[in-house]
């Protein structure tokens, strides 16, 4: 029963990615989606895949980390190369899959070399530690020539649009929400919550970590990569402490362990600036009002009790609920 409730909850989770998708499709094929509306569809995929992976870390896994951005910049910057190298040999069908899996696969690896040591620590002391792993990144790819340097990475073939971002993100979604519902997630998410009752399990702490700290890694990778070819240039300064924070954030305001929260949240804090562009010099004032708001009502427990009620299974019982009371009555 418990089994065919996550699984109807997944579905509704991504039948509102869907939905929305679709939804935006229709406005962009008929004209009525702005320059504006279509420039921003891909930096709010991004961030849906990014907070989504991130989650899997800190909601799920119980770590705070603060190094996404690093992996997201290794990525990027490895699947650009490999791009822009094998541009006119490859076409782009078969280089751009190519260039996602390759951006994947080597933030993984830095994700094993990064997570072995640093996994060992908790708390403040691994978030300090992944930020510092993010900056270390950023300077040695600032200082690279093959990089492109402080002036960033020219070149990259402009392939990516909406219709890949959302086939990223169902990929995310499904990898993401079935490993959390398998024996596996099951695991890290018995490291949240007891470290030691599931060591004592016999539950390989350290497996499972890295097992969420590569994974989560790999997604941030090829969201990079996705964000190298949706501009004409790479610059590494994009992938600073703020940018993790900013994924964070998203995270912490969807709720940290909610898969739909996340992708809710990425669209807000994505677009919410944006849309109170007009505003000039008010902009960011009420966006970080609106951010204070969010978190003081995330953190209210009659606020959490109201979520429970409007999500479909709470309507589908309130619902059954009123129809026993009439048939009583």
């Amino acid at each position: 029963m418990k089994k065919n409730n996550l699984n109807i909850h997944n579905l509704i989770t991504y039948g509102i990615v869907v939905a929305a998708f679709l939804f935006v499709s229709i406005l962009v094929w008929t004209g009525n989606a702005s320059r504006h509306l279509q420039a921003m569809l891909v930096p709010i995929g991004l961030n849906i895949i990014l907070a989504v992976s991130l989650n899997l870390i800190v909601g799920f896994l119980g770590e705070l980390t603060l190094g996404h951005a690093g992996f997201m910049s290794v990525g990027a910057y490895a699947g650009c190369l490999f791009a822009i190298k094998y541009a006119e040999i490859l076409p782009t069908a078969v280089r751009f899959p190519l260039a996602m899996i390759i951006g994947g696969l080597v933030a993984c690896v830095f994700g094993i070399i990064i997570g072995v040591p640093v996994l060992r620590l908790k708390g403040d002391y691994l978030a300090i530690v992944t930020l510092a792993f993010g900056e270390i990144i950023r300077s040695i790819i600032i200082n690279l020539e093959f990089t492109g340097g402080a002036s960033g990475l020219k070149g990259t073939p402009q392939n990516s649009n909406f219709y890949i971002v959302f086939v990223v993100i169902m990929i995310t979604l499904v990898v993401i929400t079935n490993l959390v519902n398998s024996r596996a997630g099951r695991a890290i998410c018995s490291i949240r919550d007891n470290r030691i009752a599931a060591e004592s399990l016999g539950i390989n702490i350290t497996y499972y970590k890295l097992l969420a700290f590569v994974i989560a890694a790999f997604f941030a990778g090829v969201a990079g990569v996705i964000y190298g070819h949706n501009l004409s240039i790479l610059q590494a300064s994009v992938f600073d402490y703020n940018r993790s924070i900013e994924i964070l954030v998203i995270v912490v305001l969807g709720g940290m362990g909610s898969i739909r929260g996340s992708v809710i949240a990425a669209v807000i804090i994505t677009a919410l600036p944006e849309m109170l562009r007009s505003l000039a010099d008010y902009r960011m004032l009420i966006y970080a009002v609106v951010l204070i708001a969010m978190m003081l009502l995330n953190g209210s427990q009659k606020f959490d009790k109201y979520k429970g009620r409007m999500n479909i299974g709470g309507l589908f019982t309130l619902l059954k609920n009123k129809k026993s009371a009439k048939e009583a009555g």
